[in-house]
């Protein structure tokens, strides 16, 4: 699995991003100060899986939430936190379905920094060079040098708790 990580802690979280363009979108093309650097992190399925199984959704949502104060409580105990954000196309353009971000704190950033982290490298040059595909109207190139996306099915014991 792969994740491209900008800026690091937001709001005390690390975020994994799954979606290199929706992080394109992010960091502007690792050109926004402070966002200069962008790493692909690979992780393990098992920490991403705990994650998962330990996360809460980062906003309030009637259905899924008996209600606001429950889902507060659960928010401040939850490890890792989930949202979905709008996928992008290579204009960065947000398209009708969304991507998964996950944001670890506490027991889940020091799991992933002891072990569920197995490969990072840096893509700040091939984020440059796609986007200067972009700037210059070839798409199809661009969009040819696109980090490679692998579907990555999980079972709905994962999910249940994030729907109504």
């Amino acid at each position: 699995m792969h994740a491209a990580c900008g800026k690091g802690c937001e709001h005390g979280l690390t975020w994994i991003k799954l979606s290199f363009l929706w992080m394109m979108y992010r960091c502007g093309w690792g050109l926004k100060e402070g966002q200069e650097t962008v790493l692909a992190v690979e992780i393990s399925r098992e920490g991403f899986e705990w994650a998962l199984r330990h996360a809460c959704l980062s906003s309030y949502a009637p259905g899924v939430h008996p209600d606001r104060a429950t889902w507060q409580r659960q928010l401040k105990r939850a490890p890792a936190r989930v949202q979905w954000d709008p996928e992008r196309d290579p204009r960065l353009t947000p398209l009708p379905y969304r991507s998964l971000q996950l944001g670890l704190g506490g027991e889940a950033v020091r799991r992933h920094a002891g072990g569920w982290a197995v490969a990072i490298r840096g893509v700040t040059a091939l984020a440059h060079a796609i986007h200067g595909l972009v700037w210059d109207d070839d798409v199809d190139s661009a969009t040819r040098l696109l980090p490679t996306r692998h579907p990555c099915p999980v079972g709905d014991e994962l999910l249940a708790h994030f729907k109504g």
